[in-house]
């Protein structure tokens, strides 16, 4: 019985040996396995990162959003008015990219309108039309030498309301027309900075009226104001979540002949929220500084502008409506 015991303890023995040097022959295949299916698959996300970026061909889409709220009140005991607004937002873009070359363009329109109170006047709540092409030539990989042209007006005349009698801008009064030479950097097409030495921002009133009280930084009785200075350009998009996105767009600008400490500023931030295929949230604001814009001021609260003076613009939107991408 011991004989038989050792016989079957050494058999047991034998048969661990044989299974470990299995297991370790096995273990040592898998991961020889493993580091070429890793190896394998970095190169094939350096092939598609690499095929990503060299993608040429026009790229064209756009988005079409249109937004309307209304509150109607009838022996409303908390009082109130029932008001009635439309708004709207198109953005249109077609880049071409070469082997050599990226061509951008986008068109952004917007327009919104309201009226509170039955026998009140309807009342601009937003208004833009913006124009921007831009053209590189590759330096490096991530690198171009660019050009770029931009062109910022509204559609229609603007007043200071409840004041329908005096109009304080329109189509071109202002108009802003910008022209710049420089280096275009582009990562993944989610971050671009487009940094020019070299810009020449020219600022249009092409209404007499407006003009002749020399609105806008133009000089009384003039019709268009030239800037000679520094642009800087940064755009930045990101998904923050599931079907919400963020998009932001900072423009800088110095005169280098006159107080270039003074900078114009014009930030824009869009937050879009994708409820479902059509419907959408969407959050936009936009900051403006300009030196040479004089803006009344109030300063002690009696409703009477008593000086001018360059402030700082702020316009925040909030809309929920039908949304379609193109």
């Amino acid at each position: 019985m011991e004989i038989l015991f050792r016989l079957s303890e050494d058999t047991v023995y034998s048969l661990i040996m044989v299974i470990m040097k299995k297991l370790i022959c096995s273990v040592v295949l898998l991961l020889a396995l493993m580091n070429a299916f890793s190896q394998t698959t970095e190169a094939e996300k350096q092939l598609k990162t690499h095929q990503a970026d060299s993608v040429s061909g026009w790229k064209k889409g756009g988005v079409i959003n249109i937004n309307f709220s209304q509150a109607s009140l009838t022996n409303w005991a908390a009082g109130g008015q029932s008001s009635i607004a439309f708004g709207g937002l198109l953005s249109l873009y077609a880049n071409n990219k070469t082997k050599n070359g990226l061509w951008e363009n986008y068109l952004d329109l917007g327009y919104g309108t309201m009226r509170q109170g039955k026998d009140a006047a309807w009342q601009k709540t937003d208004d833009r039309i913006e124009l921007t092409s831009k053209y590189g030539l590759k330096a490096t990989e991530k690198l171009y030498y660019a050009a770029l042209v931009n062109l910022r007006t509204q559609m229609t005349d603007g007043y200071n309301y409840p004041d329908t009698d005096s109009k304080i801008s329109a189509f071109l009064a202002p108009g802003y027309f910008l022209g710049a030479l420089g280096m275009d950097y582009q990562h993944s097409g989610n971050f671009t900075a487009f940094l020019a030495p070299l810009a020449l921002k020219t600022t249009i009133v092409q209404d007499d009226s407006l003009a002749a009280k020399g609105e806008f930084g133009v000089d009384p009785g003039e019709h268009i104001r030239n800037e000679f200075g520094g642009y800087l350009r940064v755009f930045l998009k990101k998904d923050l979540m599931e079907n919400t996105a963020i998009q932001t767009k900072l423009e800088l600008f110095s005169n280098y002949l006159d107080n270039p400490e003074c900078i114009d500023v014009n930030w824009e931030v869009l937050l879009a929220m994708k409820v479902n295929k059509f419907i959408s949230a969407t959050l936009s604001t936009l900051l403006i500084y300009d030196d040479d814009t004089d803006i009344g001021i109030d300063s002690n609260n009696d409703g009477i502008v008593d000086e001018y003076g360059p402030r700082t613009q702020f316009k925040e939107v909030l809309a929920i409506g039908l949304s379609m991408n193109f």
